[in-house]
């Protein structure tokens, strides 16, 4: 894009340690920098592993008013206008959940309940402060289709995880894991936050060449490989920081706005 002298028409941005530190506010510098791009005529896309839940007060925070935006690592899309979702790709969480089960009998799971909360069982790391949060067995959290199946092994070692799940075959859904502990999410198979962003930008009409996404964890891979420009975060996994085009500062150092002052 630089080497064309065109500002990039679809920006994909992940929330969680790229547009924000889990927590705390999205800076000023960076609020600013994301309203120039959308004033400026460019599809700023929120694409994230969050629930659509979780991701309107991001929205609102930016001061996104229409739109799409990607949650649920792109099984759930949404308008923004209306913050309802418009696309769904559900999978039976069953079978993940009986082969996880029989790898490691301790794992707590969380099975996301669109546009209305959590079915978990049991209490894991991290808040589920909006929505419904139900503990429920393992039958029930798997009786019903869900886009994205959560799962934490207490004690756990993320290293050791990752060995184990070498031999996980589970038909039809795929997984990926977390940086900083034993997690895990799984999806339907083929759904990604890159296959939902291919998605959205042949119905928008944007060319491949002006695309840009700017993530830092595992989940976005597949975002940075799509997208004509890539940038991973400072602080973001070796794995990702080697397949970037390009590292920007830390996201308490507004490395987002530092990215999009170029153009806007």
């Amino acid at each position: 894009m630089a080497a064309l002298g065109g500002a990039p028409k679809l920006i994909a941005l992940d929330i969680d340690g790229t547009l924000l530190e889990s927590g705390c506010p999205i800076s000023g510098r960076v609020v600013a920098a994301v309203r120039a791009a959308v004033a400026a005529g460019s599809h700023v896309v929120v694409t994230t592993g969050r629930t659509v839940l979780t991701t309107r007060p991001v929205l609102r925070e930016l001061g996104l008013i229409e739109g799409h935006a990607l949650c649920s690592n792109g099984a759930v899309q949404i308008d923004v206008a209306r913050g309802e979702p418009v696309a769904v790709e559900l999978f039976d969480p069953a079978p993940a959940v009986g082969a996880l089960r029989a790898l490691f009998p301790e794992m707590i799971f969380a099975a996301e309940r669109v546009g209305v909360g959590i079915w978990a069982t049991g209490h894991s790391p991290g808040e589920y402060s909006i929505g419904d949060f139900q503990l429920v067995d393992h039958h029930v959290l798997s009786s019903k289709p869900t886009p994205r199946l959560n799962g934490w092994w207490p004690g756990g070692d993320v290293a050791e995880m990752v060995r184990q799940l070498d031999s996980l075959v589970v038909p039809e859904t795929s997984w990926v894991h977390g940086e900083f502990g034993p997690w895990l999410t799984v999806s339907r198979r083929g759904v990604s936050k890159g296959w939902a962003l291919e998605r959205l930008r042949c119905a928008l009409g944007v060319d491949a060449s002006a695309t840009l996404a700017i993530g830092d964890g595992f989940n976005d891979r597949e975002m940075l490989r799509w997208a004509a420009h890539s940038v991973a975060m400072t602080g973001s996994p070796d794995d990702v920081l080697a397949m970037a085009d390009e590292v920007t500062g830390h996201v308490t150092e507004d490395g987002v706005a530092t990215v999009l002052e170029r153009w806007f």
